[in-house]
């Protein structure tokens, strides 16, 4: 196809001038071009081919060994003001920034070829779709994007002459750690990623724009890009989905619940699949708020995914996958920890050295953030509704995170307000695999803390915002499957038992159960949870889970204080649900 785009064309020039690349590749997102890419992966040693049987179309990738997650301290918000971008971010004056990365995107490109990269971030000709184009020098990164998005001459089509796409320009450069820097402009709806080849800061639809700057987009639209999962629930007698999206700080089980597999019990329901990381949501003319996952693909964390966590992921992986940083097989197979089969005696770890069975750890194999790149389409629950351009109609909103004591079980909010106050001051607690100290509390804000794209204060105004939009508002809930006894085990099994909370907000969405109300919000009656099958469990355990321990409480609000006193600019009605809070428990 050939593009005409002007705004394309001039920016496309302009940034080859800077970079000087030899070639300029314009892709087209065919297959004929994607087994190219792979073969020249394959030869030049960026990728190895796996075990055609036992992984059909699978690739192995692994990066520089300074080069594994993102950087947080390198990544910036450069709006034009630092209010702007607010406590959360990490900001430098446009111009400057402009300025410091111009010299280093100076001439970088020279000796390799500058693939051009359209894509579309959501399906085909939906109205909550965008596009983007990525400018990069990584094969690597092209094949990444081919399965995170919907990328080619698709995104042509869409884009037609309009001026509106998000322009991103990545180089690998060095590697250089010093460096690296992963910078975005929202006011130019731009991002510039140097001196890094982790997926995590190269694969620019991702995070980049899918989060940071579709947040200021939405912001400026009225719609909302968020952290979140999206899961359909059918009940299979009456045929009726309805959809649930969640927001999960890392390690509190975002993508084991978004590919969940019901209890043997719930034979009268099925789980789909939309989405498993991000969600954009708008109010349509019908009241309701409909999300889509604008991703093609799951960017997943391979240690401790396995057929008992979360099979469907596993399974996902089987074919079309790229795997980056777990350990490689003498059979051309991948492992790591957690993954439920016994090691093998020999491998090659990630860093490409040998690793032998009895001699070396088998945590190190793979690195602890290793990933796979892999289709949505060949996930087993994916809902038939995931490429609908309308979206899905969302009835309910999670928020969550590991709470040994604090939190109960299950609750909900007592309205919108309320709601957005609950996932404002959403908390996780760290844990033995966390750095740092264990238990120590941290605040992250709709899991969104990395990712807001401006100021934080701002956001949550937008939030109450959008509660004045939506005629037909989801419900608000608040979950902890991490809840401990004084012995520190965990009271609740989680995985798919999660499901019997679900199918508790599902009930209270539908007006078919009560609540009893509490100082946090309304809490199930213990008897409203199906314990059906659930061997050895009782009523009387989900009362445990269920209590709200008031001096506990004066602890998390002492925390939500200190944490509010961090935002200059925390809208009026987050200080009066605090108050209202304070008031609850003081009845008592």
């Amino acid at each position: 196809m050939i593009v005409t785009n002007k705004y394309v064309k001039e920016w496309v020039d302009k940034m080859a001038l800077l970079t000087k690349p030899d070639h300029i590749v314009w892709l087209d997102g065919s297959l004929e071009e994607k087994h190219k890419l792979e073969e020249e992966c394959v030869t030049s040693g960026e990728m190895t081919k796996l075990n055609e049987e036992l992984l059909p179309g699978c690739f192995y990738h692994r990066t520089a060994a300074n080069d594994v997650a993102r950087v947080e301290d390198r990544t910036f918000i450069c709006s034009r003001t630092k209010e702007e971008a607010g406590p959360t971010n990490n900001w430098m004056d446009p111009a400057e920034m402009y300025a410091k990365l111009t010299p280093l995107f100076d001439g970088c490109m020279k000796g390799r070829t500058m693939y051009v990269l359209p894509y579309i971030m959501g399906p085909a000709g939906s109205p909550l779709s965008k596009v983007g184009v990525e400018l990069t020098d990584s094969r690597y990164v092209v094949l990444n994007m081919r399965i995170v998005t919907r990328m080619g001459d698709i995104a042509w089509k869409q884009l037609g002459d309009d001026a509106e796409f998000v322009k991103g320009l990545h180089a690998k450069a060095n590697i250089d750690a010093e460096n690296r820097y992963i910078a975005h402009f929202p006011q130019d709806y731009t991002i510039w990623s140097i001196n890094s080849g982790y997926g995590g800061n190269v694969i620019l639809a991702k995070k980049c724009f899918a989060l940071r700057i579709a947040s200021v987009l939405a912001k400026e639209q009225d719609w909302m890009a968020e952290h979140m999962l999206i899961l359909g629930i059918e009940t299979v007698a009456t045929g009726k989905t309805q959809y649930i999206t969640g927001a999960f700080p890392s390690a509190c089980g975002k993508t084991n619940l978004a590919m969940l597999i019901p209890p043997a019990y719930a034979k009268g329901y099925k789980v789909y699949t939309v989405g498993d990381d991000i969600a954009w949501m708008r109010p349509f003319p019908d009241g309701h708020l409909y999300a889509i996952n604008p991703e093609n693909g799951f960017f997943g964390v391979a240690p401790g995914t396995s057929m008992e966590s979360n099979p469907n992921a596993l399974l996902t992986t089987k074919s079309n996958t790229i795997f980056t940083n777990v350990a490689l097989t003498d059979d051309k197979n991948v492992w790591w920890k957690g993954m439920g089969v016994p090691a093998p005696d020999h491998m090659i770890d990630w860093l490409g050295k040998d690793w032998n069975k009895g001699v070396d750890d088998e945590k190190n194999a793979a690195h602890a953030n290793s990933r796979f790149t892999t289709p949505a389409s060949q996930c087993p629950c994916i809902s038939p509704e995931w490429e609908d351009p309308q979206g899905v109609p969302i009835s309910a909103i999670l928020f969550g995170g590991r709470r040994a004591k604090t939190a109960p079980l299950v609750y909900q909010s007592f309205d919108w307000n309320h709601g957005v106050f609950v996932g404002a001051t959403m908390a996780s607690e760290t844990t033995a695999a966390a750095a740092g100290q264990v238990g120590v509390v941290r605040r992250d804000p709709m899991a969104m803390k990395p990712f807001i794209g401006y100021n934080a204060g701002d956001y949550f105004a937008h939030w109450l915002h959008m509660g004045t939009l939506i005629e037909k508002k989801p419900l608000i809930f608040n979950v902890n499957w991490f809840k401990l006894d004084e012995n520190g085990k965990f009271m609740w099994p989680g995985y798919g038992d999660n499901f019997r909370v679900l199918e508790w907000i599902l009930k209270r969405c539908n007006n078919e159960v009560d609540a009893r109300t509490t100082p946090v919000g309304y809490v199930p009656y213990a008897k409203d949870i199906d314990l059906t099958g659930l061997d050895g469990f009782t009523t009387a355990d989900i009362e445990n889970l269920l209590v709200i321990d008031k001096d506990v409480w004066a602890e998390e609000i002492a925390g939500i204080e200190k944490h509010f006193a961090e935002f200059k600019k925390l809208p009026e009605e987050m200080g009066r649900q605090l108050d209202a809070l304070k008031s609850r428990f003081a009845a008592l």
